[in-house]
């Protein structure tokens, strides 16, 4: 895919001649004769790399929009100036610029610094996005014969270009697979564009995909690139599809088949090279029937089917997945819970309506609220059957207080267990439960923290 070059210098000529050299070498450039002109093309076009003049004529000189460009964006600056000095080319470096080359211009020299910038914006972008991902683990967890499936299914159609429509019930886990498919694409060097269609109001969601001009409607204060704009060359995430109006659903169809649009508020096409992974909730051959989905839309999107099981359906993966959330928690800082068999078993035979959503916030709420190291079955029973909450469990029985000889630890207990109990009858409400308790909100928040009730 060709990359867009920015020059910005005051000389016509030396764009042009620039330009020209640019495209012979496969380059797609992008002119602009001040600073203010080329930072407003920043924000309306993807840039790859700018070509900068230092002395530029009225207006913000080159290297004053260096400073800023390196603030605001992330693009490799490659500085030019006619009158260059060593103290201009370290202070040029100094300030953020991958490269300084003075004029006159030697273009194999450009072409070789453009080369390099690019490569090294290319390594330095791979190595964050390496970072972001081994702090966020993709991990398909059970070893069911449907997560096996679904495994295979991923794995066959991951370094395709194929389009994949993902369905299944809240909370199965399709972001993770979209994600996953990701990580195994061919762009997975490329962030994964993702927009959830369902929390864009209508009236917004035409400028969140495909961008608008400056003041194109009110609010729009200047230019924005789209969400299909931003995963040009990669892949867009469309989460919770079956929410967009008929009215989005035209015009997205018209995009996908043409890979081309416009901006709202503008008329220049802008063409794009997108992979679109798409995830429902909805029986969408029902909502084509009742009138609310584009069959034609839905068949554009349909190229590969992925559908994930409800938990219920596999319930032989509820211990690694209780396993597996227990582990992350305990990376949060959370203190680790041991579940018995008996527990497991309890688990196993709920209805999770949420799915795996629903099971790891159920796990987050009894490693946060069960003063226990050890969860039974017991356990088990009495926060699911209090809607989540459950009320305090003593360690022995309650006479545990006066099981100790020790005035003080028999006062902690006490305390630990009434505080603990009003705590969750006034719905976890720090406020609340010191009003009902007669303490200072500070006093009672300190108290909670050094009674472990919360922390």
């Amino acid at each position: 895919m060709s990359k867009n070059i920015l020059i910005i210098d005051d000389e016509s000529g030396i764009r042009e001649s620039l330009a020209g050299v640019l495209e012979d070498e496969q380059f797609n450039p992008v002119t602009a004769s001040s600073a203010e002109e080329g930072m407003a093309l920043i924000e309306e076009e993807n840039i790859d790399l700018i070509l900068l003049d230092i002395w530029l004529g009225e207006g913000m000189d080159g290297l004053t929009a260096l400073s800023s460009i390196r603030k605001q964006h992330n693009i490799p600056v490659i500085m030019i100036s006619s009158h260059g000095t060593i103290e201009t080319a370290v202070q040029a470096v100094q300030s953020g610029a991958c490269d300084f080359i003075e004029k006159p211009l030697s273009y194999d020299k450009i072409i070789v610094s453009v080369s390099n910038g690019l490569r090294y914006a290319q390594l330095e972008h791979e190595n964050r996005l390496l970072r972001e991902r081994s702090s966020r683990r993709v991990t398909i967890t059970g070893k069911s014969p449907l997560i096996n499936t679904l495994r295979s299914q991923i794995e066959m159609v991951a370094p395709t270009d194929a389009w994949v429509l993902i369905r299944g019930d809240h909370g199965t886990g399709k972001e993770l697979v979209a994600q996953a498919i990701h990580a195994l694409s061919a762009t997975a060097h490329q962030p994964m564009i993702e927009m959830n269609c369902a929390a864009i109001p209508e009236e917004l969601i035409e400028s969140e995909l495909f961008g608008h001009e400056k003041g194109s409607f009110t609010g729009a204060l200047s230019s924005k690139r789209g969400k299909f704009d931003q995963a040009n060359g990669g892949i867009l995430f469309l989460d919770e599809i079956g929410d967009m109006s008929m009215k989005t659903q035209a015009k997205i169809l018209r995009i996908l088949q043409e890979q081309k649009f416009e901006r709202v508020g503008g008329n220049k096409t802008i063409k794009v090279s997108v992979r679109v992974l798409a995830a429902t909730n909805k029986n969408l051959e029902k909502e084509i029937e009742a009138g609310n989905f584009r069959a034609d839309l839905f068949y554009r999107l349909n190229v590969v089917p992925i559908t994930l099981p409800r938990l219920t359906e596999r319930v032989e993966d509820i211990p690694p997945l209780v396993e597996d959330i227990m582990d992350m928690l305990v990376e949060k800082g959370l203190k680790k819970k041991i579940f018995l068999e008996e527990a497991l078993r309890e688990m196993i035979q709920h209805s999770w309506p949420g799915n795996v959503r629903e099971l790891r916030n159920f796990v987050e709420r009894l490693a946060i609220m069960c003063p226990e190291e050890i969860i039974s079955a017991r356990e088990i029973r009495l926060f699911l059957g209090q809607g989540g909450i459950a009320p305090p469990i003593l360690k022995e029985n309650t006479l545990a207080p006066y099981q100790v000889n020790d005035f003080k630890e028999a006062r902690r207990r006490f305390e630990r267990e009434y505080l603990h109990y009003k705590f969750i009858e006034n719905d976890s409400n720090v406020s609340r439960t010191a009003e009902q308790v007669g303490l200072e909100r500070s006093h009672l928040h300190k108290k909670l923290k050094n009674l472990e009730i919360i922390t």
